[in-house]
Order: structure tokens, then sequence, then C-alpha cells
């Protein structure tokens, strides 16, 4: 089954944050085996070939994040 794992970074919106050994957390706009592209917070190193643990939205899932991080008093 994963031979059949495919992906591509569609559109990369901005980094995050940068760690150790190149690695950086991205907003991207990813299609996973050929699907919709779903919008993807998650590492990757420098290349793109390698990624961490991360997490999907779609469109009315990022707006529903962005509202409530928006309503956030973060200090």
């Amino acid at each position: 089954m994963a031979e059949d794992f495919s992906f591509e970074i569609v559109k990369s919106y901005g980094t995050i944050s940068n760690g150790k050994g190149g690695w950086s957390v991205e907003l991207n706009s990813v299609s996973w085996s050929g699907r919709e592209p779903k919008y993807d917070i998650r590492s990757w190193s420098s290349d793109h070939q390698k990624m961490g643990k991360g997490v999907t939205f779609t469109k009315e899932e990022l707006i529903s994040l962005k509202e409530l991080l928006n309503s956030i008093d973060i200090q």
C-alpha cells in the first residue's frame, strides 16, 4: 500500500518555524495520492522529500481555525 502513496505540494503559504537540521514547519496546500488538495501544517525536510507528522484541514476547517485563533487573547 505504501507504494501507492504520493503527494504534491500545490502551493506553499509560508514557514511557521525553522527547526534543527534544516527542517521547517510549514503551511502548504497538498494533494495526497492525487486527491483534492487540502491545507496542511507539518514539518518538512529542506528538500521536501521527508515529512513529519502533521494535520490537514479542509477550507471550512481552516476558516474555523482562523476564526478561533482570532478570538483568542494570546499573551
